[in-house]
């Protein structure tokens, strides 16, 4: 199967010269869907994981069905306030501004073995940011998976560059 035909890309949004790569009709396809899960699965079925970490809000879809595979508990990364009781939170850059993901202090206990999840790596801010918070909260990120990558912004390169092993399914040149 072709993942990349399941995908549908939205062009100038959410600005000009920007071309969206949209996984919800992935998300709508059943055997697009199962295929991504399981691609993003099958590599780590033996590597220990107990947790698996998605950033909100596709990572959520696609993180608690790799969750429910590697039977692993979930933990959600989510934008700042959205999370009752303790957490803790990392700032990182956006191209405007700053935004910030908690995580509950709960969530994990130290040395989980934790895979992060996310539908799209572009330049790695978000990710690079969710790394830095698993590890503050006790992880031990053994891998990083995502359907999509944009390999010209060099995010996949930022978290192997931290020591996180990554997987993706679907590389798109440009952005």
């Amino acid at each position: 199967m072709k993942l990349e035909d399941a995908i549908r890309t939205i062009p100038d949004y959410p600005k000009p010269g920007i071309m969206f790569r949209d996984i919800t009709t992935l998300l709508g396809d059943a055997d697009a869907f199962r295929h991504a899960v399981d691609a993003l699965t099958d590599p780590f079925r033996r590597a220990g994981i107990n947790k698996i970490a998605g950033i909100e809000a596709r990572g959520f879809i696609l993180g608690g069905a790799i969750a429910h595979q590697l039977g692993a508990g979930f933990v959600p990364l989510r934008k700042r306030g959205k999370l009752p009781g303790e957490t803790y939170a990392v700032e990182y850059a956006l191209e405007y501004g700053v935004d910030a993901m908690e995580i509950h202090r709960d969530a994990l206990m130290t040395g989980d073995k934790t895979m992060l999840i996310d539908d799209l790596i572009a330049t790695g801010g978000t990710a690079v940011a969710a790394v830095e918070l698993l590890r503050r909260a006790g992880a031990d990120v053994v891998a990083a998976g995502f359907v999509i990558d944009l390999p010209d912004l060099g995010g996949a390169e930022k978290l192997r560059a931290l020591d996180v092993p990554v997987s993706t399914l679907v590389s798109f040149s440009g952005h």
